[in-house]
């Protein structure tokens, strides 16, 4: 097995650059906070819906947050699944309504109800919206056992739900 490169340097060249093997090398500390945060572009032609155009800090103040749990109040034993159901939600609302989603999707628990509510675009013929709502409500009321509700609003265009361009 061959001998690392810093094991090959000559006795007087580790001498000259001291103990390296005890060095620590540090930088400085950087209070930048990059999560949450979208980067502002040249032309500003960067549109940002309500949700994205208020800082992760603003929760609670400006807007609220986009799942609404309430298991762990009284040390329910579901308390983990929730996270879990939440992300499995929010991936078949992905595929199933695919591309008609403008804006995030919603999940609010009540009680043993679950409602998940979005904004959606004004290209499907009304048939095919309700068939859509009553199908994510029916897979989604057998896949976690409980009452599912969709509440959908829709929007004519995507530039409609548009809060600021960065």
């Amino acid at each position: 097995m061959a001998a690392p490169m810093w094991l090959l340097v000559s006795r007087s060249a580790a001498s000259a650059i001291g103990n390296t093997h005890r060095r620590i090398a540090t930088t400085a500390a950087c209070c930048k906070v990059q999560a949450g945060r979208y980067k502002i572009t040249l032309k500003q032609n960067k549109p940002l819906t309500y949700e994205q155009a208020h800082p992760p800090f603003q929760i609670g103040v400006c807007k609220s947050w986009n799942s609404w749990n309430t298991s762990n109040l009284c040390d329910a034993p579901r308390a983990s699944d929730t996270l879990y159901e939440d992300m499995f939600i929010r991936k078949f609302m992905a595929g199933t309504w695919h591309g008609i989603f403008v804006s995030e999707v919603i999940i609010k628990r009540r009680h043993n109800a679950v409602y998940v509510s979005g904004v959606v675009q004004r290209r499907l013929h009304a048939r095919k919206l309700y068939f859509l709502v009553g199908y994510t409500e029916e897979i989604l009321a057998r896949f976690l056992k409980c009452i599912v509700k969709v509440e959908v609003q829709s929007v004519g265009d995507r530039r409609d739900v548009v809060f600021k361009y960065i």
